[in-house]
């Protein structure tokens, strides 16, 4: 099983992740995480430069074609295998990520990062998304430390990432789910089992 956790800057996804791996494994899944960009030597050094090199001007379409460059080999060398080890994957971020923030957020076609981002990964797409919502102006007082590139983008594209998210849950809901973050970390991740649970037993993936 492939499993991807997104969300707007400041969501909780790594707070979250770190309740929800255990509870997976629990459940006797054989986990294999990962962060895209990054978990590779590729995309850790990629990562370094899209999301810390504040002295760098990035044109937005070499940005996306970086990160595609750090997922496809994220496919290849850390996904894919594990996968066909029978292991469960989950990321922290994926293609979704690429297409809300240099789409929806950075003007570029969205349509056309969809078939790019097919290529670079061969087709490879998460069995299911969860998606943490929360509104901009809470996830900003969340952020307790300085902002990366990405995050240093202010309101408007803060606001155009959110309504990205939303609009690409709404298109497929049966692989996106929304899940509101808006709570305290219990309560974001007792709903975030909670779905999970739900979409297990309507697709009989959990083992």
């Amino acid at each position: 099983m492939f499993l991807s956790v997104d969300g707007g800057d400041g969501a909780g996804k790594s707070t979250q992740l770190d309740l929800l791996l255990p509870w997976l494994r629990e459940r006797g899944h054989d986990i294999v995480a990962c962060r895209d960009p990054g978990s590779t030597p590729l995309g850790e050094a990629i990562r370094q430069i899209v999301l810390h090199r504040h002295d760098l001007s990035i044109h937005r379409r070499a940005e996306m074609l970086l990160y595609m460059a750090a997922r496809a080999q994220l496919v290849e060398e850390v996904i894919r295998p594990a996968l066909d080890q029978g292991r469960t994957v989950v990321s922290d971020r994926y293609l979704l990520a690429n297409v809300v923030y240099q789409g929806y957020g950075g003007g570029l076609d969205v349509e056309e990062l969809w078939r790019v981002g097919n290529t670079a990964v061969a087709g490879l797409m998460p069995d299911v998304v969860l998606l943490l919502d929360v509104p901009p102006e809470v996830a900003q007082l969340r952020i307790g430390r300085p902002l990366d590139r990405m995050e240093n983008q202010g309101d408007e594209f803060r606001r155009r990432v959110r309504d990205g998210f939303l609009a690409e849950a709404a298109r497929r809901p049966d692989q996106i789910l929304v899940i509101d973050a808006s709570g305290t970390v219990a309560e974001v991740q007792a709903a975030l089992r909670s779905r999970l649970t739900e979409w297990f037993d309507r697709y009989g993936r959990s083992r």
